[in-house]
């Protein structure tokens, strides 16, 4: 069975429900609440273990946790004409590449 431990979770405090919210990405459609973040992340990790259970019970396959992913680097995007146009001038007023300057742009997007 899958690690329960290298799923990719996330919990949030949720004005809405007033309590926390534990997901697991690669189980979108999972979510527990609890009155605290150290319970929420218990609850989903319980449920986690339910699910994979049944999976495997069930010959299904878990999905592979983000972290044991390989990824190439490489994912378009794509833009209107006239953004590539702009942001084309701002590489080459930077003296940088187009793939340089969108990087440093999402980068710049995650702080």
């Amino acid at each position: 069975m899958t690690n329960v431990e290298h799923y990719t979770y996330r919990v949030r405090w949720s004005a809405e429900d007033e309590a926390c919210v534990a997901t697991v990405a690669e189980f979108p459609s999972l979510s527990w609440i609890a009155e605290t973040s150290v319970e929420a992340t218990q609850g989903i990790r319980d449920l986690v273990i339910g699910v994979l259970e049944d999976m495997e019970q069930t010959g299904e396959t878990p999905p592979q946790p983000f972290g044991e992913r390989s990824y190439s680097g490489n994912f378009m995007v794509r833009v209107p004409p006239e953004l590539h146009r702009q942001l084309a001038i701002e590489a080459a007023e930077q003296n940088v590449s187009l793939n340089r300057l969108a990087t440093t742009r999402l980068v710049g997007t995650r702080n």
